[in-house]
């Protein structure tokens, strides 16, 4: 399946609803009245697009409507103009250095981060890198067997301890073997928090500053792994989190169980944070690199 195929079969839920609800404000009369403006500016709300990119695309689509021009497309292209202009270029790449770079998955429990990190670790190794995993849910047993699991599966390497282990004591010795080995990337899978709970943002404070003991620079990136299914109330997680360690990216999961999908909009506008990348799928593969060109055009049309 073609990149555009994924994002459009992952969006459809989102771009079903709102393509649907344009339509059919749109196509009642030439003119749009202030009632239809209210019921344009609700569909946009539901999609979680958020306050700031909703008022442009309206601004907008009354200008187009003024001047003579307006229908049911050029307001779903008026859309994803803004879109596009909104999130400007994509930036899906992880960062990389000469020798090891460090990637550090952060977010609350449920968001899929152990998931993720095999995902990304996937990735290297199919692009000819050397990846390494690295346990640091220990809070959940469960975590551990999954990245373990995943490890086997994939191939990878994992550096794990057993449950209730520190976890910054485990990034050490993560690194340290990465190190030793010439790994590529070490991708360090942390236990989901609450950005409410002080004591456990405290925690991977810490574990950020021994791994940037061990390794200069490090983590070199770290990506807040976001459930989309949870809509705007993301923005708050990715807010706090940036305070306690600051993000260098956004990984979306779960766009294709949600009809929420505006909410990637919302969240790199107000946060200045590119989201690089994307879940689409159960599978390996189904992480895939974020295209603001593809993502806008799934929203708001069909394949």
């Amino acid at each position: 399946m073609g990149l555009f195929s994924k994002f459009f079969s992952g969006l459809k839920k989102t771009q079903s609803k709102l393509s649907t609800e344009i339509h059919r404000i749109v196509s009642r009369s030439p003119k749009l009245t202030g009632d239809d403006i209210e019921e344009l500016e609700a569909a946009l709300l539901a999609s979680d697009m958020g306050l700031a990119i909703t008022q442009r695309i309206i601004d907008v689509v009354r200008e187009t409507y003024q001047s003579g021009g307006g229908q049911a497309g050029s307001v779903l292209e008026v859309a994803q103009a803004e879109v596009v202009s909104c999130l400007g270029e994509s930036t899906a790449h992880l960062a990389k250095r000469d020798g090891l770079t460090v990637v550090s998955l952060v977010g609350v429990n449920g968001t899929g981060k152990t998931t993720t990190a095999a995902k990304l670790a996937h990735r290297v190794k199919a692009d000819g890198g050397s990846p390494m995993l690295a346990a640091c849910d220990t809070f959940r047993a469960a975590a551990i067997e999954q990245l373990n699991l995943w490890g086997t599966r994939l191939d990878i390497p994992v550096v794990s301890s057993n449950y209730g282990a520190d976890p910054a004591s485990i990034a050490h010795d993560a690194a340290k073997s990465a190190l030793g080995r010439s790994i590529d990337y070490l991708f360090i899978d942390t236990a989901g928090r609450l950005h409410t709970k002080h004591n456990l943002m405290r925690e991977l404070e810490k574990l950020h500053r021994v791994i940037g003991d061990k390794v200069d620079g490090a983590p070199h990136e770290t990506l807040l792994v976001i459930d989309a299914s949870i809509g705007m109330n993301a923005l708050n997680q990715a807010r706090e989190f940036n305070k306690s360690v600051p993000l260098t990216g956004l990984v979306i999961t779960k766009l294709d169980g949600t009809s929420k999908g505006g909410m990637v909009v919302a969240i790199q506008h107000e946060l200045d944070l590119p989201v690089k990348f994307i879940g689409l799928g159960e599978q390996p593969d189904d992480l895939r690199p974020f295209s603001t060109a593809d993502y806008a055009r799934a929203l708001f049309f069909e394949e």
